[in-house]
């Protein structure tokens, strides 16, 4: 970085993105930005900032996840802070994007939470914004400012290339007919074969598998998503390897939501692996499958592409054209 970047540049963390933040001034040879968030006792939030930021380019770093109303308050607190300080450009960098899964109406009498966020965020007076793996690509349009949608892809790609030649025959395999285009993905850059698991949903709580396209037997199988959640899908599909004949079984996604059942159902012993990103916090939640976990960082690609988004370059180079959103 120039001592004019030093002097034009502001990176501030929010309660869920510090760690990252932390990350990126690193990446970026800064200093992080000097605010602080306050919680008083009724709960009510308070975002200070410690420093001048008037005319400065302002990178507010958070992720919306657990406590979700909470982090996605104080990120409209802290922009809206930003832009009363009189920033001259203010980016939302949201690393897991809460209420992406609430994007469309599948019934009646539902809302659009995502829509709705996304207003909150450009009420508030962000700028643009920067997100990673958004669970459905469309809510870049519920935006009416510039959105950077950047892929996790690129880091989980190399973390497994490197580990390929440690596993006997591997094979990218679909939990369902719907996970088949990232899955198709990674198999296409890895050089390897694509399994799929067929489902038939028999009511609304019950799933049955009907048949897995591909072959699995004497292989180790490698599941990628863009979450988890609950863990249900991939220990189902796990299982399921399992029966067919898999040696091993290694899950990867860019966000350990993680939360029900999800760590009992991981601690399996049908898992293998487990390789997420810290695009959420990774806490002593996960401490009970540690043996078994691998978290990549994700802030050198955020600061890379806060650095272009700053000197107006082009994010998408990034990524080039093998690394598109997947969904």
């Amino acid at each position: 970085m120039s001592v004019k970047d030093k002097d034009t540049l502001k990176i501030f963390a929010g309660t869920t993105g510090l760690h990252l933040a932390n990350g990126i001034v690193k990446y970026l040879e800064l200093q992080l930005g000097a605010g602080e968030t306050k919680v008083f006792p009724d709960g009510e939030l308070l975002v200070k900032l410690d420093e001048d930021v008037r005319g400065r380019d302002c990178f507010v770093v958070l992720s919306t996840c657990s406590p979700v109303n909470a982090s996605l308050m104080e990120l409209l607190i802290y922009i809206d802070c930003l832009r009363r300080a009189s920033a001259n450009r203010i980016t939302a960098v949201i690393p897991y994007f809460g209420y992406a899964r609430q994007d469309r109406k599948d019934e009646g009498r539902v809302p659009i939470t995502a829509k709705l966020v996304a207003n909150l965020i450009t009420t508030a007076g962000a700028h643009r914004v920067m997100c990673v793996d958004l669970h459905a690509a469309q809510i870049q349009g519920f935006f009416d400012l510039p959105v950077d949608h950047l892929t996790a892809s690129p880091v989980l790609f190399e973390h497994f290339r490197k580990e390929l030649p440690g596993f006997e025959n591997p094979i990218v395999l679909s939990p369902d007919v719907g996970n088949a285009k990232i899955a198709n993905m990674f198999a296409e850059h890895l050089g390897i074969d694509l399994a799929i698991i067929e489902k038939r949903r028999q009511s609304g709580s019950e799933v049955k598998v009907k048949n897995v396209i591909g072959e699995v037997k004497g292989r180790s199988v490698i599941m990628f998503d863009d979450m988890i959640t609950t863990a249900g899908t991939v220990v189902e599909a796990a299982k399921v390897a399992r029966e067919r004949g898999a040696t091993s079984v290694h899950v990867a996604c860019t966000h350990a939501v993680m939360v029900g059942q999800a760590i009992e159902r991981l601690a399996a012993p049908e898992i293998t692996s487990v390789t997420v990103t810290d695009t959420i916090p990774i806490d002593n939640r996960l401490h009970s499958i540690r043996h078994k976990l691998r978290v990549l960082s994700v802030a050198s690609m955020l600061g890379e592409a806060i650095h272009r988004i700053h000197h107006n370059q082009s994010v998408s180079a990034l990524f080039g054209k093998s690394f598109g959103s997947a969904r």
